[in-house]
């Protein structure tokens, strides 16, 4: 009874501590994961400007892959882009916890959720030690049904293209406004 009581009073003091230590990572989350989006959208949008969307094709498979390594080099992290309907199967698969929080958050938009306020954080213990996983929701905008949408949005040109890149491609069928994947992180702690 005395170490059940213990086991308790111990819980309730540390519930609050990770509760502050997970509102911490959080932030940090956002810190690197908003300017990694920042930077692949103005990239595609210039892409798109200088070439049309079938050169924004080269952005999401050469710069962002590239922006995302140099990131987790840096940071420490594994930062990557994840989907349940993936375009590069070698780098978009989504791990099980990836898999729940992209469930969680097409659940979340679903009901109504803004799509800035899609995110999942949580402390998660593994075979190789404690980490951080944290997922950003990706929302599709409605210039990226050239490349997302439906085939008759798009071009032959990108269809073309498309087949060519990925020819296990996946990612399309999309609407604006629905859950493209996300932008995962896993940090060690």
């Amino acid at each position: 009874m005395k170490k059940t009581l213990l086991l308790t009073a111990l819980f309730v003091i540390s519930a609050p501590a990770m509760a502050d230590k997970l509102d911490k990572y959080r932030e940090e989350s956002r810190a690197v994961v908003g300017p990694f989006m920042q930077q692949l959208m103005a990239e595609n949008k210039k892409a798109v400007m200088e070439g049309g969307p079938e050169s924004a094709i080269k952005v999401c498979k050469e710069i962002a892959p590239k922006l995302a390594g140099d990131i987790s080099r840096q940071q420490g992290i594994k930062l990557t882009r994840v989907s349940d309907k993936v375009r590069n199967p070698m780098l978009g698969t989504p791990d099980a916890w990836e898999q729940k929080a992209l469930k969680k958050m097409a659940k979340q938009l679903a009901k109504g959720a803004k799509p800035e306020t899609l995110e999942v954080a949580e402390i998660v213990k593994e075979p190789n030690g404690k980490y951080l996983r944290y997922m950003k929701g990706i929302v599709l905008q409605p210039g990226c049904v050239a490349c997302h949408g439906s085939k008759d949005e798009i071009s032959p040109a990108v269809q073309a293209r498309l087949a060519e890149e990925y020819p296990h491609d996946q990612a399309t069928g999309y609407k604006p406004g629905q859950l493209r994947g996300g932008v995962s992180i896993k940090r060690p702690l």
